[in-house]
């Protein structure tokens, strides 16, 4: 059985904002919500109302670009973070640094796509503890729209960016195990982001 929850990003009403500043826009043709930190460095998270999920898809238009105020090793995170537990200090998280992606570096054209685990698994563990595992290509530029889509089922998840079949990021080990939770946009360190609607397919047996 499935059900699905479409979000709308008209208000900020009914969001649970975590160390992020939500403001309605119009951002390159779209509708959106734009996503700030309120404390510089520690990025953030905004809940969104009504979405549980255990198993399912969430699929969304998003955009990141590093803000002007930020530092310079800053990439413009900016993803989506699932199964958030109550109280916001547990979840899932599969994100993107747009500006890794078209480096001429390709170490760091590697380190375009993430999966994270917070607070207990960041991306600097995971990439010490199992170099290259958690994270991958996958092409993007800053600022502009980018379709992104997230799969879920039991322990595993695999993040589709850009409408491509195949996925540019496996996850075979959840951190947090089969759990449900809500489903949040996230945003990293010196990020400014957009979000479009999301839809929320969920899937139960």
């Amino acid at each position: 059985m499935t059900s699905t929850r479409v979000w709308l990003p008209s208000s900020i009403d009914g969001l649970e904002l975590r160390n992020v500043r939500a403001v309605p826009a119009s951002y390159q043709g779209r509708q959106a919500m734009r996503l700030t930190e309120q404390v510089m460095g520690e990025g953030g998270i905004a809940v969104l109302p009504d979405a549980e999920l255990r198993d399912g898809t969430i699929e969304t238009r998003l955009a990141g670009l590093v803000r002007p105020d930020a530092p310079p090793d800053m990439r413009g995170f900016v993803g989506i973070a699932f199964r958030v537990q109550p109280a916001g200090e547990r979840y899932e998280c599969v994100f993107v640094r747009p500006t890794n992606a078209r480096a001429d570096d390709q170490l760091r054209r590697n380190h375009a796509t993430q999966y994270i685990s917070h607070p207990d698994h960041p991306w600097f563990r995971l990439r010490d503890e199992a170099p290259g595992v958690y994270e991958s290509y996958t092409d993007l530029v800053p600022g502009d729209w980018t379709r992104f889509r997230v799969e879920v089922t039991g322990v595993r998840a695999r993040l589709h960016v850009g409408g491509t079949e195949q996925p540019c990021l496996i996850v075979n080990d959840l951190k947090l195990g089969e759990t449900s939770g809500s489903v949040a946009l996230w945003i990293g360190a010196g990020t400014e982001a957009y979000f479009s609607e999301v839809d929320i397919t969920s899937r139960t047996s």
